[in-house]
């Protein structure tokens, strides 16, 4: 190797075939910049059972498909022996799956893409260490015939926020960057006096668009981000450079763009460009788990800012852009200047770099992938399975007719409560998988040792048994990985918590939190209900058991959901009282805990509860119209004085399907019945003000359409038919029609039914909104106090 050692971080990564075989590129960024490595005579392999091995090596031969087999020492789960099946191009490899399968041969790991399966076994994810020959290029540095291995770095990579501005056609305006260095703004016209520095003027959009390719070039990105900036932005780029006949090479080898459709989903669409990674702030928004009632641009900016967007309406909007591009060009440019900003903001707020950086680095996940937790478990799982001897199993292997249930929720008693103390385990699954050694391999193992000791005439002793799970399942006590990957996982979020890096933290939890949803996913190769069922019904279990020592204790349990309970410690108690009896509880539960793993299974419990909330005043309301406690709604007061605090859960106030009217309503309701205020008068001046039109503003109900609007054919809702009628006044307008295609949808309930804003012609059905959003929500506490709505409305009746 004529290079030195060198360190980077991978940013993009690709397959193909060439004249002399497969050929991986992979764009990492170094201390000396980006760098593409390549690496040659790598093979595209599956595995077939030893015992059908020579039928598929026939069947390959006769169909004139180049090959090699090899026999090795691995075994799918089901202890049958497998062969390697090796292909020197990706195109081979294609055809000898799908012939194989079409004569019932069964391959196995044939949807690990090569380049993929190269880090893989490399226990690559993220940074790497890599030494090769340098190959001169002009603009780029080169090394070819690579070797390279896992390492620890951490990147500093460089961002560009793009956004463009069109016509309703498609045709191009002008195209922004901004980014902490540089500001630009092409935009097509001439040049304009007092023009800020920023605008750089084109002539028309293929000068535009060769600008802003040039520019890409110049600034040299490793990260593009934007808002939707994948399907909208970088799909009407390549499209305009289509139009005009230009290459869109932008990939920092000079290449253009490779496009690719989600099959389930071919609206959305996936874009790599050699060298640069795109990254949609909506996508990793989502994929780090932030929540908004709408994820535009406007809103989140909004919530997260405080700041957004000039223009919020979508038909005034493009009226407007178009108006600014024929008469204020400048105006626009700083529009289009803004919305780059904003989203630049955006990541900088909520460090959306660091934490797909970082998720990347614990999972192997490319920087942009969105979603990806059955692939991240494949990454940190699938090379450890080989070193231990198997193969994966095939989606499909696993399922059968048992069910795993869902989370443990348990029937509440409702009713109006002083003093509820809360108490959670801490990370239940991921505990649960630690504590009992949940695993596929762990499985397989023990049962094959459960198997060999049910066999044998001396019963061992309790520390030598496989560890008991559900539905038939044992764990092996030393083979397993997915423990051992948790408590790494585990010790590395301590410490970023310590160290208060919370993109890390974050990134670790939803990785943790994934791992039972993965196992019980049929989407996921190593789905079995015999492995997501040995941990949900473990949680049941769990709680169960907890209840009663709580109760055993004195104390009433009133709810428990998925990993909390929820205890009533009664009325007389004070605020330090209830502390105190939490702590105790905590401590209590713990120590049961470890002392029944260690006596009943000889394991050491990874559980913890923890005492996180106390409310002093706390309501479990009963579900609408029926004396049954609900679940997953509830409300508590937490705090005193100016400290107190209002908690919702499943209620209306937290819910995106309810009115501002409603959640304003409850809120002060709620807050006068647990500090024991009147609410009559209260009541009373909602509703007359309501009437009185004074709360028109807080009357309209905000829906998403989830299918195209013809596609709602026999119930059809309130939102649907909102959505129907404003597009046929769109249509006769001859303005766009906006709501064919999903989307949001805000609307009010006129006593001629459901209409938008823009079109509303009918008076407002205020009836409707007092029965059904402020009577609803008044129902839901009043009668724990001995009052109800209508008598309190119907009273004041009586006097007039």
């Amino acid at each position: 190797m004529s290079n030195s050692l060198q360190k980077g971080f991978l940013l993009t990564r690709q397959v193909q075939d060439t004249g002399k075989g497969l050929q991986l590129s992979y764009w990492v960024k170094g201390n000396n910049g980006a760098v593409k490595l390549t690496v040659d005579g790598e093979k595209a392999i599956f595995f077939v059972e030893t015992a059908v091995a020579e039928q598929a090596k026939e069947i390959l031969e006769n169909n004139n498909i180049p090959h090699k087999v090899k026999v090795l020492e691995l075994k799918t789960f089901k202890q049958k022996q497998v062969s390697a099946f090796y292909f020197v191009k990706l195109s081979l490899f294609y055809k000898a799956r799908d012939i194989l399968k079409s004569q019932h041969i069964k391959c196995y790991e044939d949807d690990i893409r090569p380049e993929d399966r190269f880090l893989m076994e490399r226990f690559i994810t993220g940074s790497m260490e890599y030494v090769g020959y340098q190959q001169q290029n002009y603009n780029y540095q080169h090394l070819h015939s690579v070797k390279c291995k896992s390492s620890q770095y951490h990147p500093t990579l460089s961002m560009l926020s793009i956004d463009i501005e069109c016509a309703m056609d498609g045709e191009l305006f002008s195209i922004g960057c901004y980014s902490d260095t540089s500001s630009k703004v092409f935009m097509i016209g001439s040049a304009e006096q007092n023009a800020d520095d920023y605008i750089e003027w084109v002539d028309d959009e293929t000068d535009l668009l060769l600008k802003f390719i040039a520019y890409v070039i110049e600034i040299d990105p490793d990260i593009i981000i934007g808002w939707n900036v994948i399907n909208f932005d970088f799909k009407l780029l390549q499209k305009r450079c289509d139009i005009n006949n230009i290459k869109f090479a932008i990939g920092r080898d000079g290449t253009s763009p490779y496009w690719r459709q989600n099959k389930l989903s071919p609206e959305q669409n996936f874009i790599l460009i050699p060298g640069r990674v795109v990254l949609d702030g909506i996508d990793l928004l989502k994929s780090a788990t932030y929540n908004f009632a709408s994820f535009s641009l406007e809103n989140v900016a909004q919530e997260l800012l405080g700041m957004g967007k000039v223009i919020e309406d979508v038909d005034n909007r493009m009226a407007e852009i178009v108006r600014k591009f024929n008469y204020d060009k400048q105006a626009l440019a700083k529009y289009n200047l803004e919305d780059c900003r904003l989203v630049w903001l955006i990541f900088e707020k909520t460090q959306l770099l660091d934490f797909a950086i970082l998720r990347s680095t614990l999972t192997g996940l490319e920087l942009d992938r969105v979603g990806g937790s059955v692939a991240a478990f494949t990454n940190l799982y699938l090379p450890k399975l080989h070193r231990s001897g198997y193969v994966a199993p095939n989606m499909g292997d696993g399922v059968s007719d048992l069910v795993s249930p869902g989370g443990f929720v348990m029937d509440s008693k409702p009713g109006l409560y002083k003093n509820v103390l809360v108490l959670d385990f801490k990370s239940l699954y991921p505990s649960i998988i630690r504590t009992f050694n949940i695993d596929p391999m762990g499985m397989i193992e023990g049962l094959k040792e459960y198997e060999l000791q049910a066999s044998d005439e001396q019963p061992p002793i309790a520390a030598m048994l496989p560890i008991p799970g559900f539905d038939g399942a044992y764990f092996s006590r030393d083979k397993h990985f997915l423990p051992k990957i948790i408590n790494e996982l585990w010790a590395e979020r301590d410490k970023a918590k310590l160290q208060r890096n919370a993109p890390l933290s974050q990134a670790i939890k939803i990785i943790m939190n994934s791992f039972y949803g993965i196992l019980g996913s049929t989407g996921c190769r190593f789905f079995d209900p015999r492995l997501s069922g040995s941990i949900t019904k473990r949680s049941h279990q769990l709680l169960n058991t907890t209840k009663d020592w709580i109760e055993d204790q004195g104390y009433s349990v009133i709810y428990g959901d998925t990993d909390s309970i929820f205890v009533s410690v009664g009325a007389d108690k004070s605020d330090q009282e209830c502390q105190d009896i939490g702590k105790e509880m905590m401590n209590y539960i713990n120590q049961r805990w470890d002392k029944e793993l260690k006596d009943k299974y000889a394991l050491d419990s990874h559980l913890e509860i923890e005492f996180e909330t106390h409310f002093n005043q706390f309501l479990m309301p009963t579900i609408r119209g029926q004396d049954v406690g609900t679940k997953k709604r509830y409300a508590g007061l937490v705090g005193r004085g100016d400290k107190q605090k209002l908690i919702f859960k499943g209620l209306e106030s937290v819910r995106t399907d309810w009115t501002e009217l409603a959640k304003v309503f409850q809120k002060t309701l709620y807050m006068k019945v647990f500090n024991q205020e009147p609410v009559e008068q209260y009541v009373l001046d909602m509703v007359a003000d309501t009437f009185a039109g004074k709360f028109d503003n807080l009357l309209v109900y905000r829906k998403r359409l989830r299918r195209k609007l013809v596609e709602y054919t026999k119930n059809v809702p309130p939102h649907v038919q909102a959505a129907r009628f404003a597009d046929d006044k769109n249509k006769k307008a001859g303005k766009p029609l906006r709501y064919q295609n999903k989307g949001w949808i805000e609307y009010v309930m006129t006593v001629n039914g459901p209409q938008t804003i823009e079109y509303l012609t009918a008076p407002i059905d205020y009836q409707l909104y007092i029965d059904r959003q402020l009577g609803a929500v008044a129902d839901g506490i009043l009668p724990f106090i001995g009052k109800r709505f209508d008598e309190i409305c119907d009273d004041q009746m009586l006097l007039f």
